[in-house]
């Protein structure tokens, strides 16, 4: 149950360098990306996650191989079975546990398994011990049996988590053991014991910083990319945010490759994660190189010549991480324990639809879209429209955003918004948005006059701005796209008159960006009017 480290005693973390190719180049070897991130993907610590339901993490967990194995020795012991002064199986009923867990013909290690197993089942309390008046020890089936097999969700995941933080901190132990240091002290070799206790909490904080990196990779990624590859995840733990990793970098890289990948091992026996290991065949392949990863070679590591790129197959080798759902779940608990808020996407479905569209406004933008569709689909179209288009409403700064998530919304419902969008098309503020979704799904409406078609150009520059922060091509494009006419002043003669409490900064965005000269002139000249205007209103 506890980690097994890939470190003999003459063989600590600070001499595994080179042991796995770390001179490859990081982003041939591992695919990695440094510095060319979208910004946006960065801008929210704890990203909100979709879990799937109780019920649906709740069977996952009995799946595990590990607690299903507890839970046929917490019931094999009923009404009761004696075992040592130590709460152990006594010898006879040893290789018995084992076949109960499946084995016909248990080996040695066979029998080691099932102990490992009885350890957990007496850690979760799911098998109790204790002495009878006669003074005979004995185990029973703990309080809480009957809720787990019957699959209780939250029986079942109650149990699982607690597993899961053993197994979290009994992975972290194993790996900072240094066996030299243990069995050479005694009870008074206090300094030992605190080497041991130092290493064991950077363990502890390597592999919570591995799990919070693979939560918001999961959160970010495409269903069906989770999967990182060890390598990667070393990198986004070594290598500062905007760096290029450099000789010493790539040593840290494969040095913490070898730390994570037993403990992250040991997560998988629980289905915290999926975890592919490293291929013990490296080291061997790197000794018989020299060992000095120097020239590229390390390991014959796939690469013939140790220049070129891996193949996915080779690649491989170095291990791969994913996070499953129920290792999302509990890394959400232990976040949450540790005072972050880890939202969950679906947090704001019991919302009304301007709560909806200001909370989106204020904090929700990279997530925005699967939020909306949590939301709609747990409403009848006409009404969900109707919601929405009312949270649209409003001239004060965020109004452009709301309307910009209001338009995504609509498209959500598709169709069957079509009646509630057709309510508002002569709305001061609502009407060019209606008009514009209405014609673009055929229907017999007219255009929006000149001033609402004005202002509404001028909202859809807003919210781009506002969602963008003015980063991206995005806003370059709208800007290259105005219909600006040969007499730019008569254009922006209109524009800066739109009552819209963004014209000012819009013109002086147009004034920035437009590649035409005499068009951006005119737009500051406009820009400088439309707050003059402002002022005075």
């Amino acid at each position: 149950m506890a980690g097994r480290s890939r470190f003999t005693p003459d063989q600590q973390p600070s001499e595994a360098a080179g042991l796995l190719p770390a001179d490859y180049d990081l982003a041939d070897l591992y695919g990695a990306q440094s510095g060319e991130e979208d910004p946006d993907d960065t801008a929210v610590v704890v990203p909100p996650i979709a879990l799937p339901s109780d019920r649906e993490l709740a069977d996952a967990a009995l799946a595990v191989p590990l607690i299903s194995q507890v839970i046929a020795l917490a019931r094999w012991i009923a009404p009761h079975r004696a075992v040592d002064e130590h709460g152990d199986l006594v010898e006879e009923d040893r290789v018995r546990a084992a076949r109960v867990l499946g084995v016909e013909d248990p080996d040695e290690d066979d029998v080691v398994e099932a102990l490992r197993a009885w350890a957990l089942a007496c850690d979760l309390d799911l098998v109790e011990t204790g002495t009878t008046d006669e003074g005979a020890h004995v185990a029973i089936p703990g309080p809480d049996l009957e809720a787990v097999e019957s699959g209780d969700p939250a029986a079942v995941l109650g149990l699982w988590f607690e597993a899961a933080e053993l197994v979290r901190e009994l992975a972290a132990e194993a790996e900072s053991v240094d066996p030299e240091v243990v069995e050479g002290s005694d009870s008074d070799d206090s300094e030992g014991l605190a080497e041991v206790e130092d290493a064991r909490d950077q363990a502890a904080e390597i592999l919570d910083e591995a799990l919070h990196v693979l939560y918001e990779t999961a959160a970010f990624a495409e269903p069906g990319a989770e999967t990182v590859p060890l390598g990667v995840l070393a990198a986004l733990l070594v290598v500062p945010d905007g760096a290029e990793p450099d000789e010493e970098m790539l040593g840290e890289i494969t040095d913490l490759m070898v730390v994570l990948d037993p403990m992250l091992g040991d997560l998988a026996e629980l289905g915290l994660v999926e975890h592919t290991p490293i291929d013990p065949d490296l080291f061997e392949e790197a000794e018989g190189d020299g060992g000095d990863g120097g020239d590229g070679g390390a390991g014959g590591a796939g690469a013939a010549d140790g220049d070129g790129p891996l193949s996915d197959e080779d690649a491989a080798r170095f291990g791969t991480v994913r996070l499953t759902p129920l290792g999302q779940y509990a890394v959400r608990e232990w976040l949450l324990a540790d005072g972050y808020d880890a939202p969950l996407i679906g947090d704001l479905a019991d919302s009304d639809g301007p709560t909806l569209l200001r909370t989106l406004a204020e904090n929700g933008q990279l997530f925005a879209e699967a939020e909306l569709k949590a939301w709609v689909a747990a409403r009848e179209p006409l009404a969900a429209a109707r919601e929405l288009l009312a949270g649209g409403r409003g001239r004060d700064v965020q109004s452009p955003v709301r309307r910009y998530w209001c338009v995504v919304g609509l498209g959500e419902l598709g169709a069957e918004a079509a009646p509630a969008v057709e309510e508002v098309v002569d709305d001061d503020e609502l009407g060019g948005l209606a008009r514009e979704w209405l014609r673009a799904r055929g229907a017999d409406v007219d255009a929006a006059e000149r001033g609402v078609a004005l202002w509404r150009m001028i909202d859809s520059m807003s919210a781009v701005l506002l969602i963008s922060a003015g980063e991206g091509g995005r806003l370059q494009a709208l800007v290259a796209d105005l219909p600006v006419t040969d007499n730019p002043a008569s254009y922006f003669g209109e524009v800066w008159r739109v009552p819209h409490p963004m014209t000012a900064e819009i013109l002086e965005i147009v004034g920035e960006l437009h590649l035409d000269r005499k068009v951006a002139k005119e737009a500051r000249r406009a820009a400088v009017k439309a707050r003059s205007l402002r002022a005075r209103r």
